[in-house]
């Protein structure tokens, strides 16, 4: 049982870190891309990329992670012949949808491009068509191998995807510059590093998927004297499980679509033309990188208590359910904050030191803080899903998409690119709202309680703290270098955030010595040594 669990707890520990690994790459690309590209290549580039992701879950329609559940019970069950022929029903499905996707893509691009009133990006969008022929079928691949506990396979390619999308995004939009094109063909070359990526992860994919076949005896799925399973049989046992899991969980993917769909549009009449696509290039370039960052940890921390939460509800085992709910809210929230903050009271200075000018240090800073809302909707989807109530998840989305859409033409009226920011913000509140109302349904939890008031004073004085310093800051741009200030601001900013919180949180008995026993190991060690500085009547009240 131990050596199942310690496989399970390293699987996930490598899908996180892969996860980690491919986000911040992905995040590194923008900025290179940013400093080379104009408003209309930023505009254009965000329009591809964001149409891309919403349809890249849409094209795999959640099967990866059904998949993965179907081929592990009947490899436990002892039926692979079972399992391949669920695995080859997959795959064919993958084959047809990338094909139909990638085509729609190719033909619908100028359409998309003149509703969105960004026409130049035309060519960007049929760029990265192609990528989807071959990423549902490397989806369905990374499905498989999870379910035949091989995680490595996919955390690489994973990786290795990042890697070749990254580096050749960059150099082909720098070739291109120097032979004079213009930013829509930058744009567009830049676009097609995700095609480049696919092919580096099918080939990551297909090693695996050899080196497995020479290890394990060959499974004849013809010659095979076991019944043939239906292919419809098949489809519909994927697709009652896994349609509710793809649609709980684009709503971030679908809110960036919506926003680089309607900024210009909505923000033309009001600010005119040049300056709306000027604000959608600061939106997707910049403000959408920075506000990638918080999410990261957090929710890989409070994914990794899923699969715990999964078993203690199907064992109805309250208490520990209790434990569970409650520890993954807790470590998103208290680990979410501390960089939302940084990166929110420095914002002005993150712009400074990695983006080409200072402009929209207000845009990045707003989405920024609406991140954490971001992470609170993503922990309790994830708890939801769970649980097997993806059902009422994917209602509960739907929902928050519904009061995206009417707020976001109401707001942007009033308040521009921020009503917009806001109206997505306003989003996530729904969502996780419904989420908690949902969660307290089935077991009675409570996040923080009576700590509220302390986490509130914590994050009050380190964000004070920290845009006073943020501020001082500012004024070293007349003594050195402007990008050399705006690095040791930002530097002393978020040490100067993350520190005053933790201590807080320590001092004004936030964190408890008996509740950091339950967390992750990196958090534990990080945390105990601090533990001291509890005054000893707190810990008396634990």
């Amino acid at each position: 049982m131990s050596t199942k669990k310690e496989s399970f707890v390293k699987g996930t520990l490598i899908l996180a870190a892969a996860a980690l690994v491919a986000r911040i790459l992905g995040l590194a690309q923008r900025v290179p891309l940013e400093h080379l590209f104009n408003d209309i290549g930023n505009a254009s580039f965000t329009q591809a990329n964001n149409v891309y992701l919403l349809l890249l879950p849409l094209a795999t329609a959640g099967i990866p992670s059904t998949l993965s559940k179907m081929v592990s019970e009947r490899y436990a069950l002892n039926r692979p012949h079972e399992a391949q022929q669920v695995y080859r029903a997959a795959l064919i499905f993958a084959a047809v949808v990338g094909v139909v996707m990638s085509t729609i893509l190719y033909i619908a691009a100028p359409y998309y491009a003149e509703y969105t009133k960004v026409p130049e990006s035309t060519l960007a969008i049929r760029a990265i068509a192609p990528a989807l022929l071959l990423f549902p079928a490397i989806a369905m691949m990374r499905g498989y191998f999870q379910g035949r506990n091989n995680m490595m396979a996919g955390g690489i390619s994973q990786i290795i995807e990042q890697i070749a999308r990254v580096s050749t995004a960059i150099l082909l939009a720098f070739i291109l510059l120097r032979q004079g094109y213009s930013n829509t063909w930058m744009a567009a070359g830049a676009s097609f590093g995700s095609v480049l990526g696919s092919v580096g992860a099918f080939g990551v994919m297909l090693y695996y998927a050899m080196k497995m076949r020479r290890s394990e005896e060959q499974i004849a799925l013809y010659e095979s004297n076991e019944a043939r399973l239906p292919l419809l049989g098949i489809y519909k046992d994927i697709f009652k499980l896994s349609i509710p899991i793809v649609l709980s969980s684009i709503t971030v993917p679908v809110v960036n679509f919506i926003d680089t769909s309607f900024i210009v549009p909505l923000l033309s009449g009001r600010i005119g033309m040049e300056e709306a696509t000027r604000a959608l290039g600061i939106f997707g370039s910049r403000a959408q990188s920075i506000a990638g960052i918080p999410p990261v940890l957090s929710i890989a921390l409070s994914t990794s208590l899923i699969p715990i939460i999964s078993a203690a509800y199907a064992r109805k085992d309250e208490q520990h359910l209790k434990r569970q709910v409650t520890l993954a809210m807790r470590i998103s929230i208290l680990t979410g904050t501390p960089i939302v903050l940084s990166l929110v009271v420095a914002a002005y200075s993150v712009n400074g030191l990695i983006f080409s000018s200072l402009d929209g240090s207000g845009i990045v800073a707003m989405l920024t803080l609406g991140t954490i809302f971001q992470i609170t909707m993503m922990t309790t989807n994830s708890i939801l899903l769970g649980m097997g109530k993806s059902r009422i998840s994917m209602y509960y989305v739907l929902a928050g998409i519904i009061v995206k859409f009417a707020s976001n033409f109401l707001f942007s009226q009033l308040f521009g690119i921020y009503g917009i920011i806001g109206s997505t913000a306003l989003c996530f509140i729904v969502i996780t709202l419904l989420n908690l109302r949902m969660l307290k349904k089935i077991i009675p939890f409570e996040i923080l309680g009576k700590r509220w008031g302390g986490f509130s004073i914590a994050v009050l004085a380190s964000a004070g703290i920290g845009y006073g310093l943020n501020e001082a800051g500012i004024m070293l741009t007349h003594l050195m270098p402007a990008r050399l200030a705006f690095l040791i601001t930002c530097l002393v900013v978020g040490a100067a955030v993350v520190i005053i919180y933790l201590v807080l949180l320590i001092v004004l008995g936030v964190l408890s010595s008996k509740e950091i026993a339950g967390y992750p190991r990196p958090l534990r060690k990080l945390l105990n040594p601090l533990m001291k500085l509890q005054p000893a009547h707190v810990r008396a009240n634990e």
